[in-house]
């Protein structure tokens, strides 16, 4: 049998996995709103408005193959995948805040500031950085 090196995965990483699926899920739900296929809720009395654009709904695709491809370098405790988690939560918090100046509102994106929020607070803990050697 050959020796291999296997990474013990703190429970913080685990943790920070499980963040970067929620993640992809919200992309996914908000892909499939800005596709026209699941409706965007406004205002108090909860109307549903059906929006579509083609471009935000590429742009959080691609944030859900992204979100699934870091979950899985997380689970593995990649050191890249640290670092790409950080840029990452920075462009969706972008892409929140553009989505706000649009046809959008808070309770739209709230969620998605807040996880990613949670996610890149949770990425600079220095038990987190010392388990992927960034500290």
């Amino acid at each position: 049998m050959q020796n291999q090196i296997v990474k013990q995965r703190p429970v913080g990483v685990t943790i920070l996995a499980i963040l970067a699926a929620i993640a992809a899920v919200i992309a996914a739900i908000h892909a499939l709103q800005f596709l026209g296929l699941i409706p965007f809720f406004i205002g108090p009395y909860g109307i549903a408005v059906r929006h579509f654009n083609f471009w935000y709904a590429l742009m959080y695709g691609l944030l859900v193959w992204v979100y699934i491809w870091l979950f899985q370098m997380l689970w593995r405790v990649d050191r890249e995948g640290w670092t790409f988690l950080v840029i990452i939560t920075l462009f969706y918090l972008i892409l929140d805040t553009l989505t706000l100046l649009g046809a959008s509102t808070w309770a739209d994106v709230s969620v998605s500031i807040i996880v990613n929020g949670i996610i890149l607070i949770y990425c600079m803990l220095p038990g987190v950085r010392e388990a992927f050697g960034t500290a």
